[in-house]
């Protein structure tokens, strides 16, 4: 709308790119998956935490609504505006600096800005690894990590984003600025108000620098793909590596036979060792510092005692370094595979890891029965109770047949309600890491009881209540379904 436009002489004072040229606006507008493109004021581009303080500032003196963004790689639609025109999009991007490693604190203090691959590699240029890791590292961005609390392969052992930030510098709705930048592992304080700030997507305050943890350097890693029967005795298996393995064991992934037949069929360079093909698999990797056993050898006792017992029927060790990431290929591909195929129906669940088993079983045949020509394709992070279970239309439908991937994509409210409902009878999330925002914001209310939602407005109405930070994200609007649902 040019009405609310503001005049160029009324930009906010700071350093930085301030953009109002739809052009120059366009890659800011729209989500990584194309589902969600909105409009804009303009898309202020700070240097620095002042410059984001100033564009808060004059943006609450006017009632103009903030979208922050990071490296814009969000599944959910939670970092792009809506169609309204009425928001300024605060891209964090030029604020990119690692300000301090302290390699005897372990803890790297980086800006917002900095993509978490950047953030990897000054770690290990310091010896130390910042373990964090996702398909998106070298375009997603430390602050947009910490607002949607991502995840990724190594959560089993090192947590989530959430575990890995001990301080958060942060600038509030008014741009009033909180400085707790502490690299403290004990701070017993008071409330612990970086946990706020972090899984909230941006709707209470923008993080504008982080301190993070960093753990030695593995000196060996290892990894197998293994063949098993089920999702009971991947899971079975996972309680067998954690007790041969212990603290080596640095992710245990979980993928379907569809899954892997995809990545095969549409990644030319992608082989699997095994010379059979299995209903199911695992992706297994131990990594240790140098005075521990040699992964490797771990590792191989783990699979002769898994064969042994009937919980793999065959597995495949990684020799060498290039087959070591050969195997980490055929996992890193599935959704890349799967997009070949047509539209997608995503679910990023969480459930406990003693449920998965039940919740695949009861929930493909639930599919099966209501849905036959949906196809499953099922994978994700078992040992931390994270599922991607998500669908594709029927084997040998065209991608490029608008009609029948309209005609799958029309099912998506039935079975996003099929499959969320099963997730939370076995007291599940609906996100695990991706998080709310546009996509599974009103879905949401309904799994969250009164008070849980009573809780989080509370919140959103002290820190922010003229509702200005990444307004219709996160957090539904409350109607009489809502508020009636179980």
């Amino acid at each position: 709308m040019a009405d609310l436009l503001p005049p160029p002489v009324d930009r906010p004072a700071y350093a930085g790119r301030w953009l109002t040229d739809a052009a120059d606006m366009a890659p800011f507008l729209m989500d990584w998956r194309r589902r969600w493109t909105g409009r804009a004021l303009a898309v202020a581009q700070p240097d620095d935490t002042a410059g984001v303080a100033a564009v808060m500032r004059w943006c609450h003196a006017r009632g103009v609504a903030v979208v922050p963004q990071g490296g814009n790689t969000g599944l959910s639609g939670g970092s792009v505006p809506d169609e309204s025109g009425r928001a300024v999009v605060l891209s964090l991007t030029r604020m990119a600096r690692v300000r301090e490693i302290d390699t005897d604190n372990d803890t790297l203090t980086v800006e917002a800005g900095c993509t978490l691959r950047a953030a990897q590699e000054a770690a290990a240029a310091a010896g130390r690894l910042l373990p964090l890791s996702l398909a998106a590292e070298g375009s997603c961005t430390i602050g947009g990590n910490l607002a949607t609390n991502a995840g990724g392969v190594q959560v089993l052992r090192y947590g989530n984003a959430r575990e890995l930030c001990l301080g958060l510098e942060v600038v509030l709705p008014d741009g009033q600025v909180w400085d707790g930048l502490r690299g403290l592992r004990k701070d017993n304080t008071g409330y612990d108000l970086r946990h706020l700030f972090i899984g909230s997507e941006g709707t209470l305050g923008i993080i504008t620098t982080a301190v993070l943890k960093l753990y030695p350097r593995p000196a060996d890693r290892a990894n197998a793909l293994v063949a098993v029967a089920d999702p009971e005795a991947a899971t079975a298996l996972l309680r067998l590596a954690r007790q041969a393995a212990g603290d080596a064991l640095t992710a245990f992934e979980l993928i379907s036979h569809t899954s892997l037949s995809l990545v095969l069929r549409h990644m030319p360079a992608c082989r699997t060792p095994l010379a059979d093909a299995s209903p199911w698999y695992v992706l297994i990797e131990l990594s240790a510092p140098a005075s521990a056993a040699p992964p490797q050898q771990t590792l191989e006792h783990l699979l002769e005692q898994a064969l042994g017992q009937g919980l793999a029927a065959d597995a495949a060790v990684a020799a060498t370094g290039a087959q070591f990431a050969a195997l980490w290929a055929l996992r890193e591909n599935i959704s890349e595979a799967q997009a070949a195929e047509g539209k997608t129906i995503k679910h990023d669940i969480a459930l406990p890891i003693s449920a998965i088993a039940d919740f695949v079983r009861e929930t493909d045949a639930a599919i099966a029965h209501a849905f036959p020509a949906a196809r499953l394709v099922v994978f994700g992070h078992l040992g931390d109770g994270n599922l991607h279970y998500n669908l594709s239309p029927a084997e040998g439908v065209d991608a490029a047949d608008t009609a029948a991937q309209a005609a799958f994509l029309a099912d998506e409210p039935a079975l996003n309600r099929l499959v969320h409902d099963a997730v939370a009878r076995r007291g599940g999330s609906i996100s695990a890491e991706h998080g709310l925002g546009v996509l599974r914001r009103d879905e949401a209310a309904r799994y969250k009881s009164p008070v849980e939602r009573s809780l989080m407005r509370a919140i959103k109405q002290a820190i922010d209540p003229r509702g200005l930070l990444n307004p219709g994200k996160l957090l539904a609007k409350v109607d009489a379904a809502a508020e009636s649902a179980p």
